[in-house]
């Protein structure tokens, strides 16, 4: 089975991302025979706290933090990120390097994305709720987590990716839906059925497609709620921050969209469509 393109990956452009490295992921793709990668950077306006104990502190993250403790993204060079995606065109041209966006909350931050989007020219541009509002301000769910019940935090945020998909036009792809998960991986998807699937309805009846994310693997039954529910494609998205982790789980995570109907499209940068 061939790889598909790995259509979320991080680099030294996204400001969370301080040991990313274009070159050496695009060397990494090469090694592992992926056909394509999309360098989908961030772009982040919320400001949050940065955490101070527990297993998300990270001395990054209380670098970039304010005096005050509060995480405040900076600003995306999009001329410095679309010069080296160029460059790196140049150096790989085996490689199909696709220039891409992702874009968090922009359902929030209408102004500066369109302005963004309106300035430049991207491939692929990925949708992504990563906070929610959490009293006076907003937060990731991993900090909300702590003093609020957990099953009301992840429907909270499948109402949050609702209210992404049918607000906003910006982008193509959502991206990880299962993002609230990563920080309660004992949680049981079938637990919040009609809460997904509400999500995954309001995401199909927009012709986006869905990300399948490798960071943890997507539970095998949203896929098959994201077909009945209307979705018509896929794409797939290691999520990657580091170099060595492009592509990863990627052999697994093309055996299972395969086996809920989904096919590569004519060319391998291409989103993966109904069979």
């Amino acid at each position: 089975m061939s790889l598909p393109a790995d259509s979320h990956v991080h680099s030294e452009w996204s400001w969370d991302t301080p040991v990313g490295d274009m070159e050496r992921t695009c060397e990494q793709a090469i090694r592992l025979g992926l056909p394509a990668v999309a360098f989908t950077e961030h772009v982040d306006h919320v400001s949050w706290a940065a955490p101070t104990e527990g297993p998300y502190v990270s001395a990054h993250l209380t670098a970039v933090a304010g005096d005050d403790g509060i995480v405040r993204p900076p600003g995306f060079d999009a001329d410095g990120y679309l010069e080296c995606v160029e460059r790196c065109r140049e150096k790989f041209p085996g490689l199909r390097i696709l220039s891409g966006l992702e874009l968090g909350e922009p359902h929030w931050f209408a102004a500066p994305t369109a302005a963004l989007l309106h300035s430049h020219s991207f491939d692929r541009v990925l949708g992504s709720l990563h906070c929610l509002r959490d009293g006076d301000g907003v937060a990731e769910p991993w900090a909300i987590y702590p003093h609020r019940d957990a099953g009301e935090v992840l429907r909270d945020y499948l109402a949050g990716v609702v209210e992404l998909v049918t607000t906003c036009d910006s982008f193509a792809v959502l991206a990880h839906i299962d993002y609230a998960l990563r920080s309660w991986p004992g949680a049981d998807v079938r637990d919040f059925e009609e809460e997904f699937r509400a999500a995954l309805r309001a995401t199909a009846g927009t012709q986006r497609a869905l990300e399948i994310n490798t960071r943890i693997p997507l539970a095998a039954v949203l896929l098959r709620w994201w077909r009945e529910e209307g979705g018509d494609a896929v794409s797939f998205g290691s999520d990657a921050h580091l170099p060595d982790l492009v592509g990863h789980g990627f052999r697994e995570a093309a055996a299972m969209a395969e086996a809920y109907g989904f096919r590569p499209g004519r060319h391998p940068y291409e989103l993966w469509g109904r069979a």
